[in-house]
């Protein structure tokens, strides 16, 4: 009799554990996103461009945020500095050669939690062939239904540094900086 009452208590206990959550899953909306890089040109100014065309996957588990990942792809050819003569050359060989290499892409292998709303996100960053580690910092910014989409939606902001020779973009370096600061700004939606 005491097997079946100790067996009962398992089961009960068991069954009654709270269940822990899963990460949910959402897609980053390409309206509210930016990428962004800042390069100096030969020391007299910080060239400010943009990628306009990527999208994206979050599985965001904000009781476990190590459980979260994070996955982005970026169109080289939307490269964006605001003058198109240089746009195309940052399309070239010399630069993104956007036509053996059209993807930059990122896949976090590594989230840790550093504040209440803040971490470092590590992923493998390609471009050009290579793939390397990158760690941004991140902010978490908001959870909650967007009152212009009416959809779940999380926002972040994620900064960082590479080098750009590490990847084998050596055009111009070292006049043009080969350190490139990225800026993501995103909303994801489920």
């Amino acid at each position: 009799m005491k097997k079946i009452v100790s067996a009962a208590v398992l089961f009960a206990a068991l069954t009654s554990a709270p269940a822990f959550a899963a990460p949910v899953a959402y897609k980053v909306d390409p309206g509210h996103l930016s990428v962004a890089f800042i390069v100096n040109h030969l020391g007299f100014s910080n060239l400010i461009g943009r990628f306009n065309t990527a999208s994206g996957d979050v599985s965001f588990d904000k009781d476990a945020v190590d459980k979260s990942s994070v996955s982005m792809t970026i169109d080289a050819a939307s490269v964006d500095t605001n003058h198109a003569k240089r746009d195309e050359h940052l399309r070239s060989p010399d630069f993104f050669n956007v036509k053996e290499f059209p993807k930059l892409t990122f896949k976090s292998t590594k989230i840790v939690k550093t504040g209440e709303k803040t971490g470092t996100l590590t992923g493998d960053f390609t471009m050009l062939g290579v793939t390397k580690p990158v760690t941004l910092t991140v902010t978490f910014n908001k959870e909650g239904v967007s009152p212009a989409t009416k959809l779940e939606t999380v926002g972040f902001s994620a900064r960082g540094t590479l080098k750009r020779t590490d990847f084998g973009m050596k055009y111009g370096a070292p006049y043009i900086s080969d350190d490139i600061e990225l800026l993501v700004e995103a909303e994801a939606t489920k």
